[in-house]
């Protein structure tokens, strides 16, 4: 009805009623009452990144105290605690959670979702994680546990380890596990249930691929660990026997119930890894990944395979040559289809149009070091090659190149792959470049040594030795090597605060990917898309793209990225 309306013929009065602004809170309330899973993302990664940094501070403290022979900062007690509180820490509250991380922000954006299938039970993941971290730091201030994250029988025993700090680890690795399964459950409702319209199997992204399997091996996986805890607990405090040799129990029981939950844990940890760096590869390469569909399928392989290795851990035990002759060979199977990502990943940089980012460094830099990581893991793979090299720090090494390189190194590949969609701004690549070489020396420096090391005979889990072994150039070339290490972090840690605020305009899609979250704005809004597009490929942008050209008659450049790449 217009004005002239009204002024022509005589209404009724009306009551004005009066309009109320929607609702103010302040801004750490939203953030602690969000169902938001990008709000929720972005918590995961800033928590365990906070728990990151602690577990480096306890990694400092170890290698000061192994820089020189005979030193006593630390007594042979703290640093146990040191080493449980830093193995538990990074596997535990770091990797796993912050692979949650990247999921919950980007998996409903990459399949066209608005949201996660259980916003709840996502915000419950994220809160029992934050609860059980804080519950096990508590025991600084009392007795940490000293087992070691793995937590051996009989040493987590109470009659080895009467403290509530062990009892705290296994209230961990209970709120933990929890925490875990809900996401996962979550991640698998979310993926199977909510694609976008034409998004395939066959067309879903292979970060989206890697987080499914991810989840897939946390279901399988955590139900075998809480039942292990939960029998040492009952050990501990209601007089059972499960793990206790002295009453027709077997600490190898452990062992095997352990490592069935803690080798899928490897890969757990690694393939959202893998999955980032198929998202990154081809998108700084110019090209399509080559072999998609082999790329998926080694990752399903990958999943089945880690669940039937498990023993590899335990080569050491007295377990029949038979059942090593099978583990030694079902571990150097797993191999192939790890190569077989590593050299499709080699095929799609070869020939490429490289766009040389700091995202891609990091991409390549994993590679390099991850094939190291494999190559050793194929000696330890060997038993009688293990017998001797058992509980040396060829070990240490090559798990560090594993999980640091198949882990952190993807992690930060991530990072400044997503931080514009994150954020709307675009972190400096200058100092990103400098962080990774930075990183990279530091991290080879760190590891690289501590394989002659074990050849030279030094165990693992030691607190000191004696000088004349031959032992003390290699340790003080590693303890130099994690401060270089941790400077390259820092550096990364300071380009985050500072591009927060200060970095360029990042629009929604800088890097002219893929992938549908490069289809809303940076940073996306609550609802993510206001149109979802119809899939008709495994690079939606990519049509999305030729077909505005097509609409318009305006060819799309693609030349922003590398002007970013010189910033």
């Amino acid at each position: 009805m217009s004005t002239t309306d009204y002024a022509v013929r005589p209404v009724p009065q009306i009551i004005a009623h009066e309009v109320h602004k929607p609702r103010e809170t302040k801004k750490w309330v939203d953030w602690v009452t969000t169902t938001d899973h990008k709000k929720i993302g972005i918590m995961y990664m800033v928590t365990t990144f906070v728990f990151f940094i602690l577990g480096g501070v306890e990694a400092l403290l170890m290698r000061v105290q192994l820089g020189v022979p005979n030193n006593t900062l630390i007594s042979a007690e703290h640093y146990n605690q040191l080493l449980t509180i830093h193995g538990t820490t990074m596997i535990f509250l770091f990797v796993v959670p912050i692979m949650a991380g990247f999921g919950n922000y980007f998996v409903p954006l990459m399949i066209g979702a608005r949201d996660m299938a259980f916003p709840r039970l996502n915000a419950l993941s994220y809160w029992l994680l934050l609860f059980g971290g804080i519950v096990f730091y508590f025991t600084l201030f009392f007795r940490p546990p000293e087992a070691g994250w793995w937590s051996y029988p009989p040493l987590s025993e109470a009659l080895y380890s009467p403290s509530a700090g062990q009892d705290a680890w296994i209230f961990l690795i209970h709120i933990t596990g929890i925490s875990s399964l809900v996401g996962a459950i979550n991640f698998y409702a979310t993926i199977v249930n909510m694609r976008a319209p034409g998004m395939s199997w066959g067309r879903l992204p292979l970060f989206v691929w890697s987080i499914l399997i991810y989840a897939v091996l946390l279901i399988v996986a955590l139900p075998v660990v809480a039942a292990a805890v939960t029998m040492l607990l009952t050990d501990r405090h209601f007089g059972t026997h499960f793990f206790d040799p002295t009453n027709h129990g077997s600490p190898v029981l452990w062992q095997h119930l352990f490592w069935f939950f803690g080798h899928p844990e490897v890969y757990i940890m690694i393939l959202p890894g893998f999955g980032i760096i198929s998202e990154v590869i081809p998108v700084f390469s110019r090209k399509p990944i080559f072999g998609y569909k082999a790329i998926a399928a080694a990752t399903s392989v990958i999943a089945f395979l880690a669940v039937l290795v498990w023993a590899h851990h335990m080569f050491a035990s007295p377990v029949p040559v038979v059942v090593l002759g099978f583990f030694m060979l079902s571990s150097f199977l797993i191999g192939v289809p790890t190569g077989v990502k590593i050299f499709n990943w080699i095929a799609t940089l070869w020939r490429g149009s490289l766009v040389m980012t700091a995202s891609l460094y990091y991409a390549v830099g994993f590679i390099a070091i991850f094939v190291i990581g494999g190559i050793t893991g194929i000696f330890l793979a060997i038993f009688p090659v293990d017998w001797q090299l058992n509980d040396t720090y060829f070990v240490v090494a090559h798990f560090h190149y594993v999980l640091m390189g198949g882990a952190v190194f993807t992690i930060f590949a991530g990072i400044y792959y997503w931080f514009p969609k994150m954020t709307g701004r675009l972190l400096n690549e200058r100092a990103g470049k400098v962080s990774f070489w930075i990183m990279f020396i530091g991290f080879n420096m760190t590891f690289f040594v501590q394989h002659a090391l074990g050849l030279s005979g030094m165990p693992r889990r030691i607190y000191t030795y004696q000088p004349g072994l031959g032992w003390s150039t290699y340790n003080l070339i590693s303890t130099i090597g994690s401060f270089i290490l941790s400077a390259g972090i820092l550096v990364t840690v300071i380009n985050i605060a500072h591009s927060f605020k200060h970095g360029r305009i990042a629009g929604p899609d800088p890097w002219k990917a893929n992938t549908l979250e490069w289809f809303t704005t940076s940073p996306p809004p609550v609802n993510n898309f206001d149109a979802i597009p119809r899939v008709r490929s495994v690079e939606p942008m990519r049509d999305i793209r030729r077909q505005v050209e097509r609409s318009t008659g305006v060819t799309q450049k693609t030349g922003g990225s590398e002007r970013f790449a010189r910033v």
